[in-house]
């Protein structure tokens, strides 16, 4: 056994640990075809400059899952890199007068040193960031294959311009018509841009997520309405003096109380008829410059103006005109909806400020009055006023018109997909250049293989915005078969690097793309681990893309990730004052001293100004409330194995988090009495082997407490992801333990082989600490132990509590053999003194027994 200082330091510990992983290369793995594999990936970090307690949770998480994995004798990959390209770093670059790529490296390094602080396992000879020509390059040829099979196209499309960043913007990322990022006014701009053809595989990527029983339920659902399947019929109206209009409707039984057609404002019958009508050509130019996310549709304030337009119903021939609608969206189904305004709110809303007709067609099927007086009426009916269709339901209507419609010429039954093809282009920097040229005669081809990597440069001079090989003339010169060509400036989303990196982290050194041998032991990831807000643009392009590897040849699997589970926020009390000019003052908790009452509500807070502080209560941690807490200074403060214990033990991994130092201090004084029992009990030398036969009855109740929490703790862990039942329990055995005698040889071996078992289950949240206390065990390097197995026999009770009651009141208890018959335990109530002082002159009506747990004695 080796000794053990008698105080827990973990500044002595923890760099001396991390020093043996290093040397010993304890996480470093390879593909072993003998030994079940486990890959385990937390989503990685954008170099920022610092890690957070986001990041911090995320890693601890994974960190836990692996080590646990790894005891259960799995070959067990965790990597970890950097997702090194984007916006931050250049906008970081021009404020510090740098260029990104000294700033990420700068910051990788200092990061990386942070994890390491951390103790977590990673296999660190596959890291690599993203933002290397090593890594880009396979992206560019992967880009160029796909172009040759038809999945990437060029097209000019409308999109939200952020002219502060210089960049597009997604729906999703314009609030109130800003930029999320700097709030400046968004505008419409038509600019040629690269897509992948996701929408291809939308029916795919819907259908395979039945069979991610692993996934949480939230984010599949988020998918699938992203992905946004729906049934309807494609139909034509004819429009007086110009080109047929096509609609797309999933409400085909409506089509008789259509009044009026809504187009979009980038429709091109919007342009031809604005062409002599300068008042509409305003408005159109107004509806460009609001574009709106699809989800303020329903809010917003419905406007449009006619175009002077007529279209002809494809059914019934009435003639209805056609307005330019704020509403409707070039970029969803056609740009043209028809409207019928009984049926449809938001046609209805329109209808009523346009003074347009209102007919319906469509009554409840119960037979209930029809009242469209306040508002449409939405639900699926009966048909009535619709000629030969009067009387069918919502599924026969629709049938019966699609085939009327498709008999005439006019229409057929489509599926339709809310999801777009995937806009690559972004104007920026600081991301891998498109491996596009054009040459002089106008046509665009793909970079030649030999010609890959096209390197991004990285020593310029960032000039505000402006993307340096945009601004540099030369960059873009070069020649494709023997002309003059230019190279493609817009270099890719950031979300095509994260689309990939867990299937390179199985070969990074691979002089192609994957290595199939290494992906296909290692694919698909076991568990990943990363926040909700990536549910549908890196979780969904992350399962694209594995379809189109596999597609190509390089992965046999179907799904990128196996088990999916989203970590929670970490929130932080926030304190602030005010100002003589009004203004919120933030103030870091950490730099606030506070006092509560006796249920523990804050009644004063004060700075180190002495200023009296505002608590505004738990809000997720961030720099705009200044309640970030630094783990670094955590770190310092406790060791890396009271942070991490913290971590797992506060909340449950999938909820939000709330850091109080308090519960950081309790996790702190649980190390120390963990370490001191382990102390105390390897200072008397060393114990000697089980006898299990000659145990006591309190010896074996302890040893089945043992054994039971083995059994919780593994089930926690490894099945139920509760990471913080497994803790708690972990802590009750500690209690039961310290208050247990250690007076015979027995009482120590027992106690010996408990410790052993705590030591290990504590191993995956706190491995330093344990690290060492393993070896004053006369154990050797935990990194490799076996995970402790439940004892059944140990689980098995031979001995059962007994409550005897006599007309339902309690008058004793017995301890008896766990197979005793109903007979022997009444023999042994009915001996008892405090049963028969209340039965001795009664009669015995009835005994009724609950075997293991009551006997129940009527009588009078």
């Amino acid at each position: 056994m080796s000794s053990m200082q008698e105080q827990y330091r973990p500044q002595d510990i923890e760099q001396k640990v991390q020093e043996h992983w290093d040397n010993k290369k304890t996480f470093v793995v390879s593909e072993d075809p003998n030994k079940e594999k486990f890959y385990c990936l937390s989503m990685f970090p954008y170099p920022s400059g610092r890690l957070h307690m986001g990041h911090v949770r995320n890693y601890t998480i994974g960190d836990v899952i692996s080590r646990y994995q790894r005891l259960q004798g799995k070959n067990v990959m965790q990597p970890i890199g950097w997702d090194a390209f984007g916006l931050p770093a250049e906008n970081a670059a021009v404020k510090n007068k740098t260029a990104p790529a000294p700033w990420t490296y700068e910051n990788i390094e200092y990061m990386k040193n942070q994890l390491k602080l951390l103790g977590f396992g990673y296999d660190w000879n596959r890291e690599f960031a993203t933002c290397t020509p090593e890594y880009y390059r396979w992206e560019q040829e992967f880009f160029t294959k796909l172009y040759e099979k038809g999945l990437v196209y060029k097209k000019t499309s409308s999109v939200n311009w952020c002219p502060n960043d210089q960049t597009v913007l997604a729906n999703e990322q314009v609030e109130d018509g800003c930029c999320w990022r700097c709030d400046t006014p968004v505008e419409q701009k038509e600019i040629p841009q690269w897509f992948i053809k996701i929408t291809e595989y939308a029916q795919e990527l819907l259908d395979d997520l039945d069979t991610l029983e692993g996934w949480p339920d939230m984010v599949k659902t988020m998918q699938r309405n992203w992905i946004g399947r729906s049934e309807g019929v494609e139909l034509t109206f004819e429009v007086k003096g110009h080109d047929d209009l096509e609609v797309y409707t999933t409400r085909p039984d409506t089509l008789m109380g259509v009044t009026y057609v809504g187009i979009a404002a980038g429709h091109p019958l919007a342009a031809a008829a604005a062409a002599n009508n300068p008042e509409l050509a305003a408005f159109i130019e107004e509806c460009r410059n609001t574009k709106v996310a699809e989800a303020e549709l329903a809010t917003m304030e419905k406007k449009g103006m006619a175009t002077g337009l007529t279209a002809i119903h494809p059914l019934n021939g009435r003639e209805v005109p056609v307005f330019v609608a704020n509403f409707v969206l070039m970029d969803y189904g056609t740009g043209a909806v028809m409207a019928v305004p009984a049926h449809d709110q938001r046609d209805y809303e329109f209808a009523t400020k346009y003074g347009l007709d209102i007919i319906p067609a469509i009554k409840p099927e119960d037979g209930s009055e029809l009242d469209i007086s306040e508002a449409a009426y939405t639900e699926k009916g009966v048909l009535f006023d619709s000629g030969e269709f009067d009387g069918l339901d919502f599924q026969a209507a629709f049938d019966a018109i699609a085939a009327k419609l498709e008999a005439e010429g006019k229409g057929q039954k489509t599926v339709n997909f809310r999801l777009r093809d995937w806009g690559v282009s972004r104007q920026r920097y600081w991301g891998a250049p498109i491996p596009m040229v054009t040459t002089e005669d106008g046509e665009v081809h793909p970079v030649p293989a030999d010609q890959l990597p096209v390197i991004l440069p990285e020593d310029v001079v960032m000039d505000g915005v402006t993307s340096p090989i945009k601004a540099d003339k030369e960059w873009a010169k070069t020649t494709f078969n023997g002309q003059p060509a230019l190279l493609e400036t817009d270099t890719f989303d950031t979300f095509m690097e994260s689309s990939w990196y867990y299937a390179r982290y199985c070969s990074p050194q691979a002089d192609e793309m994957l290595d199939s041998d290494a992906a296909n032991y290692w694919l698909p990831v076991d568990q990943y681990i990363g926040g909700i807000e990536h549910a549908c643009m890196h979780l969904l392009y992350s399962r694209f893309f594995h379809k189109l590897l596999r597609d190509c040849g390089m992965v046999t699997s179907d799904e990128p990730f196996k088990q999916l589970l989203c970590q929670g926020m970490v929130l932080a009390d926030a304190y602030y004052y005010t100002n003589d000019k009004g203004a919120k003052i933030w103030v870091a908790p950490t730099d606030v001293t506070v006092e509560r009452d006796e249920k523990g509500r804050i009644t004063k807070a004060v700075d180190n100004e002495g200023n009296e502080v505002v608590h505004s209560g738990m809000t997720k941690m961030s720099k705009s409330k200044n309640n970030g807490i630094d783990p670094q200074e955590m770190v310092d403060k406790y060791g890396a194995d009271t942070v991490r214990l913290f971590m797992m033990f506060a909340s449950p991994a999938d909820m939000t988090l709330e850091w109080q130092e308090s519960g950081v201090e309790g996790a702190n004084r649980f190390l120390k009495r963990v370490w001191k029992l382990v102390h105390d009990h390897t200072a008397k030398g060393e114990a000697e082997a089980l006898d299990i036969a000659a145990l006591t009855s309190d010896q074996k109740a302890l040893r089945r407490d043992v054994h039971k929490t083995i059994a919780k703790v593994s089930d926690d862990i490894g099945r139920r992801q509760t990471f913080n039942t497994a803790i708690a329990a972990i802590m009750e055995l500690m209690n039961k333990l310290t208050k247990a005698s250690q007076d015979s040889a027995q009482d120590r071996a027992l106690l010996d082989e408990a410790l052993k078992a705590i030591v290990r289950m504590l191993y995956p949240m706190t491995p330093h600490i344990c690290f060492e206390m393993w070896e004053a065990l006369g154990q050797s390097d935990v990194d490799h132990a076996d995970w402790p197995e439940a004892d059944e026999k140990a689980l098995v009770e031979d001995e059962k509590l007994i409550v005897v009651q006599v007309n339902g009141k309690l008058r004793a208890k017995l301890t008896v053999a766990a197979d005793a018959t109903k007979e022997q335990v009444e023999a042994l109530a009915m001996a008892e003194e405090g049963v028969t002082k209340f039965t001795s002159d009664k009669t015995i009506r009835k005994v009724i027994y609950v075997p293991g747990k009551l006997l129940n004695i009527v009588a009078n």
